[in-house]
């Protein structure tokens, strides 16, 4: 096997893993609903740590007010999608087409 056979079969062999990699990575279906749940997880995260902004009474509020520092940046964005969701159940519903 020549020098050149070798270059081009393990550029034909990179390429293929490329394309792999970026239909997995960027145009799957898949892809957006690994993107909503994990929207969803940070979510229930950020609800979890500061549920006073919808008042509802947590005794960890306290404790949890160390991390607004680090969250600051994605509160607010966080509070509005909060109040523009949809119900948990129809969000769900959307993922597994009900």
């Amino acid at each position: 096997m020549t020098l050149a056979a070798r270059i081009e079969r393990t550029k034909a062999i990179l390429t293929e893993w490329l394309k792999g990699l970026y239909h997995g990575m960027i145009s799957h279906p898949a892809y957006e609903k690994i993107e909503k749940e994990a929207e969803d997880i940070e979510d229930t995260f950020m609800l979890a740590c500061f549920p006073d902004a919808f008042g509802i009474p947590s005794p960890v509020s306290y404790y949890t007010a160390e991390l607004l520092p680090f969250l600051e940046n994605e509160f607010e964005a966080w509070e509005r999608r909060m109040w523009d969701r949809d119900t948990l159940i129809e969000r769900k519903g959307q993922q597994y087409h009900f």
